[in-house]
C-alpha cells in the first residue's frame, strides 16, 4: 500500500497516543493535553450518523475548546474506558452536548446523557499493522471475502484512529458487521493509513463469552424510572461520594429492599447499579446459601460480606430473600432463624465498614422478617409494581431496539393491548413474534445447509401480524393464574 501524503500532516499533529489505561491527570509523562487545559465534560446525545470514528460538536463548542474540524481528541467514558475520535462540527448539536453512535457508547461503556470527559490530544502514529476479527454471530450466513467487503472499503475511504480492544461495525450493502480491535501497533491508538498492514485472519470473536450482565446499564431498563432516581440517589451517591455524609455526620444509607412481581426488573436493576457505577457486584441466591451442616449457611453469608467489603466500593444483592429470611415466629427451621440472626448481626456492622450497599429482591415482603425492614438496615422499600401504558411502551422500545420491524409495526398499540404484562412477559413478547417472522421464512432455506443465503436474512422483519400472534399466544404472568382457572 502506498504511504500517507503531506496533505495529513495537521491531522498527525493534531492526535494522541496514550498508554493504555492512563489518563493526563494521572500520567504527566503522556502528553496529550494542550498545557494548561482541563478535562472538559460534555453531555452525551445519539448520533445522526452511524461513523464509529467521529464525534460531533456545536461550532461555539469548538471556539471555547480551540478545536479545528478533523482534530484528533481523546474521548473519556466509564470504567476507565476511552478512545480516540475525529471531531467534526455540527450546529444542530447543542453547546452542552457531544454526540457519539451507539457503537462507541458501547465501548466508552456510557449511556445517552451520562457525561464524558474530551482531551485535546498532540501526537497519534499511523499504524504499521492492525489485526481485526469480526464477531461471530454479526457475520453469520455471510458470504465473500469479508476484507475486500467491509474492512479495505471503510478503512481506505478515509484516516481511521482505532483502539485495541475497541469494536466498531462496517455496513457493506443492506447489512452490518461488527469486528474487534485485537492488537494494534505501533500502540494502544493509532491511525490507520495508506501504509498500515491489516490482519483479518483467525477465528471470529464468540460474543457469547462476554456475560450478558455486565453490558446491562440504566437505559437497558424500562418503565422503572421513578425506582431508577430512589436507587441511584441512595445507591450512587454513598458509593461514589461518601465524604459528603462524612461531613454532614450522619450514616450513609445501607440497604435497598425491592418487591414486586417477578419480572419487573428488580435484579436487573441491582446488576445495572453495580455496572454504571463501576463498583464490585456479589450476587447472593438466597436458597443457594442454604445448608443443613450447622453453622455453614452463616458461615456462607459472612464470607460474602468479607469478599464485599475487601474489593469495596461494592454492592450485595440478595435475590429471593423471603427464602433465607423469613419471619422467625413462622418457621419452624432452626437454620432459617440463625440466617436471619446472623443477616441482623452483619448488617449492624456496616458502621465499621465503608462503601458497602446491600440490595435485596423480595416478590413476597411480608414473609421476611420485620427486623430487617427498619431504619439502619433496609433503610429504602421500593415497590416494583406492574407497568402503566407509558411505562410498557418504554419497556417494548427498549426490547425492540435492535429487531428488524417491518413498516407497519405500531408500538403504541401493542403497548394498549399488553394490560398486565411485566417486562419479562413483553420480552416474551417480542421473542414470540420474531421466531414467528422465523417460521414463515423457515420453507425457503434447507435447515440441512450450513449457510442461509443473505438475501433472506435481509428479508426478516417483523411484522405487526407477527405481534397479533404472539399477544394471542402469549399471557401476562400477573394474569395467568386467572386465565387457567376460566
Amino acid at each position: 500500500m502506498a504511504e500517507s501524503g503531506k496533505g495529513n500532516e495537521k491531522l498527525v499533529w493534531n492526535a494522541a497516543m496514550v498508554a493504555p489505561n492512563s489518563y493526563p491527570e494521572h500520567d504527566p509523562a503522556t502528553a496529550i493535553l494542550r498545557k494548561k487545559s482541563a478535562p472538559n465534560k460534555l453531555i452525551v446525545d445519539d448520533a445522526t450518523n452511524d461513523d464509529n470514528s467521529v464525534l460531533s460538536l456545536s461550532t461555539a463548542t469548538m471556539e471555547r475548546l480551540k478545536f479545528y474540524r478533523g482534530d484528533m481528541v481523546l474521548i473519556k467514558g466509564k470504567k476507565r474506558r476511552d478512545t480516540v475520535l475525529i471531531v467534526l462540527a455540527d450546529d444542530n448539536v447543542e453547546d452542552s452536548k457531544v454526540r457519539i453512535n451507539k457503537v462507541v457508547r458501547q465501548n466508552l461503556r456510557v449511556r445517552l446523557g451520562d457525561v464524558v470527559s474530551l482531551y485535546a490530544c498532540t501526537d497519534i502514529k499511523y499504524g504499521n499493522r492492525i489485526h481485526v476479527l469480526p464477531i461471530d454471530d454479526s457475520v453469520e450466513g455471510v458470504t465473500g471475502n469479508l476484507f475486500q467487503n467491509y474492512l479495505k472499503p471503510y478503512f481506505i475511504e478515509a484516516y481511521r484512529p482505532v483502539r485495541k480492544g475497541d469494536i466498531f461495525s462496517v455496513r457493506y450493502g443492506t447489512h452490518t458487521a461488527e469486528f474487534k480491535v485485537i492488537e494494534t501497533d505501533p500502540a494502544v491508538y493509532c491511525i490507520v493509513a495508506g501504509g498500515t498492514v491489516i490482519h483479518c485472519e483467525g477465528e471470529p470473536v464468540k460474543r457469547k463469552d462476554q456475560p450478558k450482565h455486565l453490558d446491562v446499564g440504566y437505559d437497558d431498563i424500562g418503565g422503572c424510572r421513578r425506582q431508577m432516581a430512589q436507587i441511584r440517589e441512595v445507591v450512587e451517591l454513598p458509593l461514589s461520594h461518601p465524604q459528603l455524609f462524612k461531613s454532614i455526620g450522619i450514616e450513609p444509607p445501607s440497604g435497598i429492599l425491592m418487591f414486586g412481581p417477578p419480572g419487573t426488573g428488580k435484579t436487573m436493576m441491582a446488576r445495572a447499579v453495580a455496572n454504571e457505577s463501576g463498583v464490585f457486584f456479589f450476587l447472593i441466591n438466597g436458597p443457594e446459601i442454604m445448608s443443613n451442616v450447622t453453622g455453614e449457611s452463616e458461615e456462607n453469608l459472612r464470607k460474602a460480606f468479607k469478599e464485599a467489603e475487601k474489593n469495596s466500593p461494592a454492592v450485595i444483592f440478595i435475590d429471593n430473600l423471603d427464602s433465607i429470611a423469613p419471619k422467625r415466629d413462622k418457621t419452624n427451621g432452626e437454620v432459617e432463624r440463625r440466617v436471619v440472626s446472623e443477616l441482623l448481626a452483619l448488617m449492624d456492622g456496616f458502621k465499621s465498614r465503608s462503601n458497602v450497599v446491600v440490595m435485596a429482591a423480595t416478590n413476597c415482603p411480608n414473609s421476611i422478617d420485620p427486623a430487617l425492614r427498619r431504619f439502619g438496615r433496609f433503610d429504602l422499600e421500593i415497590d416494583f409494581g406492574i407497568p402503566n401504558l407509558a411505562e410498557r411502551l418504554e419497556i417494548l422500545r427498549i426490547h425492540t431496539r435492535d429487531m428488524k420491524l417491518g413498516h407497519d409495526v405500531d408500538l403504541e398499540q401493542i403497548a394498549s393491548e399488553t394490560y398486565g404484562y411485566v417486562g419479562s412477559d413483553i420480552a416474551s413478547l417480542c421473542s414470540q413474534a420474531a421466531m414467528q417472522q422465523i417460521r414463515e421464512k423457515m420453507d425457503l432455506f434447507d435447515l440441512d445447509d450450513e449457510t442461509i443465503d443473505a438475501k433472506i436474512l435481509n428479508s426478516l422483519a417483523v411484522t405487526m401480524d407477527n405481534f397479533r400472534y404472539a399477544l394471542r399466544v402469549s399471557k401476562p404472568a400477573a394474569l395467568r393464574e386467572t386465565s387457567r382457572s376460566l
